[in-house]
């Protein structure tokens, strides 16, 4: 934006039709701006003195609007940030939540195995205690 070129005729109200061409900063041989660097010298007349400002003028205007966008990129990009930050919250919840619900079922899966096994217990042992009884009537 620096060391583009700006027609100082062109951001008239009414333009000349003189391309009037400057640039900022003299990039040296990477520039590609065409025209006159704006800088004052002892030979620099009024109206080159008016046209750089108007040059200056929309410069500033561009670069007003360049850091408009990256102010409003900023802020789109810390939005993002900001709610991949609670959604990454609230799938973390969501896995604990799983979790907790697969422990819950597996724990009363787990209950209901030890009982299963404890009435089986109970069952043999009433059994071996009966056939005992009935033994002892034979002898």
């Amino acid at each position: 934006m620096l060391t583009k070129a700006y027609d100082a005729d062109a951001e008239l109200a009414t333009p000349t039709g003189t391309a009037q061409n400057f640039f900022l900063i003299d990039a040296g041989s990477t520039t590609t701006a065409a025209g006159t660097e704006v800088k004052l010298t002892a030979a620099t007349t009024d109206a080159e003195v008016e046209a750089m400002i108007r040059v200056v003028d929309a410069i500033l205007s561009d670069a007003t609007d360049a850091a408009a966008n990256l102010g409003a990129t900023n802020l789109r990009i810390s939005m993002q940030d900001d709610f991949m930050a609670d959604l990454m919250d609230v799938i973390d919840k969501g896995v604990g939540r799983l979790v907790d619900a697969d422990m819950n079922e597996e724990s009363t899966r787990l209950k209901a195995l030890q009982t299963q096994q404890q009435l089986g217990i109970q069952a043999l042992s009433i059994a071996n205690s009966d056939s005992q009884n009935v033994l002892s009537l034979f002898r």
